[in-house]
């Protein structure tokens, strides 16, 4: 098992945990804070940093979700700027949002520059507000995260890199450098539908399911259901030729949003290192690869008890899980 922890201050979410007049820690982090979290999970032997992203967050779900979010790959590259070892990455990444060959470009850049340590998370979005205020039409971002997915890795794999579809053209280019990891640094997808988890199989390397939308399906809602789900990924993959290794992503408490992206109380709250390294053996029997842990009962209200935290999980957790 694979261990990722969020970055904190980056986003605002829920409002709750930030009310008005409230001196929260979080929401005064200053860049050395950023960087000193960064670096006591680089040491404490966590795998990766993850952050999230909203560009321009529609007016309607600002009262679930804050008006605060990141740009994701900025964040990333600072804080592998920050670090030496541990692996950046994002949760998500909305693709339709990034026009793919300036993507490509960052990507292979920071890839080169932190050694190999880029993953990307990509998610399809899901507010057509979002969508109409960067230019892309929300009701075809199925195909355009396809297209935009398959004219990078044309970049990032191609001497001579060439590629006509609907919404990406380019000819007679030249691009370097390519990505350090080869073919490319891997591709996970989110969502907890069955048409991320296809996407998912098609393209990517892994499925970052947590924190999706419960509502109409076909969804997926719990871990008991990975069997049958990666049975399905590896029909996939087998047809299409592909024998590398797939990964998922599901967090120990696994968050549960509702319609408007309303905060759902999760369905299991360990009490103990005990029942967390119990549930994480029972995860990874059912095909999860990577994980994040809380401390149970911690509400990080400093800074300082904050990276105690960390520290709890990289040993009470982390080694019984290796």
């Amino acid at each position: 098992m694979k261990f990722v922890t969020h970055m904190p201050g980056l986003m605002r979410y829920p409002p709750s945990e930030f009310p008005p007049g409230t001196d929260h820690w979080a929401a005064r982090m200053t860049s050395a804070d950023f960087q000193r979290v960064a670096r006591t999970a680089d040491e404490l032997g966590f795998d990766a940093l993850t952050v999230s992203e909203h560009l321009a967050l529609p007016v309607d779900l600002v009262p679930n979700m804050g008006a605060w979010w990141p740009h994701a790959f900025t964040a990333m590259a600072f804080l592998a700027g920050a670090t030496t070892r541990i692996k950046v990455n994002a949760s998500v990444i909305v693709l339709p949002y990034h026009h793919p060959v300036a993507f490509a470009k960052a990507v292979s850049t920071l890839d080169v520059m932190s050694s190999g340590r880029v993953m990307l998370t990509f998610g399809v979005g899901m507010a057509p507000t979002e969508f109409a205020a960067l230019g892309v039409p929300f009701e075809r971002r199925g195909k355009v995260t396809d297209e935009y997915v398959a004219a990078m890795q044309t970049l990032w794999r191609d001497e001579r890199p060439e590629f006509h579809g609907e919404w990406v053209e380019f000819a007679d280019v030249a691009f370097e450098p390519k990505p350090l990891q080869q073919p490319h640094p891997p591709l996970w997808f989110g969502g907890r539908s069955l048409a991320a988890l296809d996407r998912a199989a098609r393209l990517g390397d892994g499925w970052a399911p947590a924190g999706g939308f419960l509502g109409k399906g076909p969804w997926f809602e719990e871990p008991e259901e990975l069997p049958t789900l990666l049975a399905r990924v590896h029909d996939s993959r087998a047809a299409a030729g592909v024998d590398t290794p797939f990964d998922v992503n599901l967090p120990v408490v696994n968050p549960r949003i509702g319609p408007g992206h309303t905060h759902l109380p999760p369905a299991f709250v360990p009490q103990s290192a005990q029942e967390i390294v119990d549930e994480i053996a029972r995860l990874a029997a059912l095909g999860v690869t990577w994980t994040s842990v809380a401390r149970p009962k911690a509400r990080d209200r400093s800074f300082d008890e904050h990276l105690e935290n960390l520290q709890w999980i990289a040993e009470e957790v982390v080694p019984a899980c290796r």
